[in-house]
């Protein structure tokens, strides 16, 4: 394990341009090769990709893309695969591709959830609110979530940091095409709570479907 990790390690370094497709190319091969191995093999070489080499969202992927590695992943492994999150990159890395596709897929409970809404660590909080849209995102199979998602949501109307209001706008956004009804009543009811960014960036994406809607240009005569 330790062998296969250094080589997914030295094949990354080893590119000409060090971006995302590149080495999510790298990951496939690898993902591709341990198509056959256990479970336990898998987990064990993220956590050295992760741990040893910094290769954060690769190990992420690496398990995602393996059923029975995913499969096993439950609050205990989560907790140890998120620690060290410290910027919205690896938050959203953590939260989209592990965190939560298991919590929508039974995996982990809402409770663990909440608890990481309610974490004094920023990056925690912000991985509670982008753990909702995997609940919501068609591309992801989301299928709309009203109940779970606006019950994290109510746990940080009220927090003014940075991370979690753009998260928070973001977890919204999400569940507008599931039920826009829910999402305006929501709105109404946290109004004085919710920064302004929040009820701006919602409301645009409720009228016009884009969060930042283009101004429309007058034609002239």
């Amino acid at each position: 394990m330790s062998e296969v990790a250094a080589r997914i390690d030295r094949d990354i370094r080893a590119l000409p341009v060090r971006n995302t497709p590149n080495v999510r190319a790298v990951r496939r091969r690898y993902s591709r090769e341990c198509r056959d191995a256990d479970g336990p093999f898998v987990l064990e070489l993220a956590r050295e990709l992760l741990e040893r080499y910094g290769h954060r969202w690769v190990a992420y992927e690496l398990v995602r893309d393996h059923e029975e590695a995913y499969r096993s992943v439950g609050e205990r492994e989560l907790e140890a695969f998120g620690r060290g999150i410290d910027s919205w990159g690896a938050v959203d890395a953590f939260a989209r591709t592990l965190a939560g596709p298991a919590w929508c897929d039974g995996q982990l409970s809402g409770d663990v959830i909440e608890r990481w809404a309610r974490r004094d660590d920023r990056w925690w909080r912000r991985a509670a609110l982008v753990s909702t849209v995997a609940l919501n995102m068609r591309s992801r199979g989301g299928t709309g979530d009203v109940p779970r998602t606006l019950a994290v949501c109510g746990l940080l109307v009220g927090d003014d940091d940075d991370m979690v209001v753009k998260a928070l706008s973001w977890a919204l956004r999400e569940l507008v095409v599931h039920d826009p009804q829910a999402v305006e009543r929501f709105l109404l009811e946290n109004e004085q709570a919710l920064a302004p960014r929040i009820l701006r960036e919602v409301r645009n994406k409720l009228v016009t479907g884009s969060k930042n809607p283009k101004p429309r240009l007058d034609r002239a005569g």
